[in-house]
């Protein structure tokens, strides 16, 4: 399987965020260099890689969903 790679504004694109947001915010503190994203060739460019970033938003997303204690000893998604 080959990993999708996007530029910034592809990735904007595909997750409904503005590209300078993806450059100076996500880039900064959620992404990382070497796992969601490489500069090919040691340059300026950033090309991210779609998988990881659409596996960890993921697992973000249900890292933070709320769960509900059941009195049967499970919990509820809620």
């Amino acid at each position: 399987m080959n990993p999708t790679y996007l530029t910034t504004d592809e990735l904007a694109d595909r997750i409904r965020y503005d590209a300078r947001t993806i450059r100076n915010q996500l880039k900064d503190s959620v992404l990382l260099e070497g796992v969601h994203y490489f500069r090919p060739f040691g340059g300026r460019k950033m090309l991210f890689i779609w998988e990881a970033i659409e596996r960890d938003m993921m697992l973000a997303s249900l890292a933070n969903a709320p769960l509900v204690p059941l009195s049967a000893g499970g919990v509820a998604h809620g």
